[in-house]
């Protein structure tokens, strides 16, 4: 159970140290942060004329408000480094506060896409201060949460998980990340107690599936039923090398060495480099890869 999304753990290793690249269990839906906000959303406030400045005659583009909308553009084509230059550029002074929250919520966003951690958490610790908006606020926690699990800060993660939660907010997106945030920690009961709740809202979500599959074949808790969490992920998305994997080793731990090589050796011909999977197979096998 490797990579997915964006490879791996579907995240970006920033100036800080990251998790080892074989941990499990992986995130691997949840991080596409080019689409964070609704995409309806977005496209309308590209499209939206820009409120001019004080300075701007009526019905003229301001050069702030020019540059925000190329910016969001670079950002729906996920340019994000071009994205990220505009926005840096804009002097937010004739912005009222709303647009303010938006420039720095897309700033954050920009910034943990460019493996920026540190500038994208002050960012989005602005846009909570100021947004009112409750929507906007659990994505910018989400994604606080994503960013301290990836630099190993995991506690800071479950503290910003948490607030979500006793907000009344959940989510798939919520249990999983709660999930992992517990797995690194080595709270196994409750990583498995969280993707049951994520599978309770989605019965059909891979994430869940394949982790929490990993987690019971793996530590031998049910390893029948960890296999069968295994097979679903892979029947839903046979060419992820992470859900190839976990279903070898799952097979593996079941006692079905003949599956686990087949297993295995597709996740190897889908993601060569992966340690994770060769070190598994190597451990099936006897084979060095």
């Amino acid at each position: 159970m490797t990579g997915n999304q964006t490879n791996r753990k579907d995240v970006p290793h920033g100036n800080v140290r990251r998790s080892a690249p074989g941990e499990k269990p992986v995130l691997n839906e949840p991080w596409d942060f080019s689409n964070t906000a609704p995409l309806g959303e977005i496209k309308q406030r590209v499209a939206a004329k820009p409120k001019p400045a004080a300075q701007v005659k009526p019905g003229e583009e301001s050069l702030d408000d020019s540059r925000f909308r190329k910016g969001m553009r670079m950002y729906l084509t996920r340019r994000w480094e071009g994205a990220l230059e505009e926005f840096l550029q804009i002097d937010a002074k004739s912005f009222d506060k709303e647009q303010k929250a938006e420039l720095a919520y897309y700033l954050g966003l920009c910034c943990t896409k460019l493996d920026r951690f540190d500038d994208a958490l002050m960012y989005l610790e602005q846009v909570i201060a100021v947004d009112g908006s409750p929507l906007r606020v659990y994505q910018c926690r989400m994604i606080l949460a994503f960013i301290y699990i990836m630099t190993d800060r995991a506690s800071l993660a479950e503290a910003e998980l948490n607030r979500l939660q006793g907000g009344g907010l959940e989510s798939v997106m919520l249990y999983n990340t709660m999930a992992y945030a517990a797995y690194v920690q080595k709270h196994y009961l409750g990583a498995m107690e969280y993707y049951e709740k994520a599978l309770e809202i989605d019965n059909d979500n891979t994430t869940a599936l394949n982790s929490l599959g990993f987690i019971l074949a793996d530590s031998g808790f049910d390893k029948l039923k960890g296999l069968r969490l295994c097979r679903k992920a892979v029947d839903r998305n046979p060419e992820n090398a992470a859900y190839l994997d976990s279903l070898g080793w799952a097979s593996y731990k079941c006692g079905n060495i003949k599956d686990a090589r087949k297993w295995l050796r597709q996740a190897l011909d889908i993601a060569p480099q992966e340690a994770e999977i060769k070190k598994h197979f190597k451990i099936v096998t006897g084979e060095a890869v």
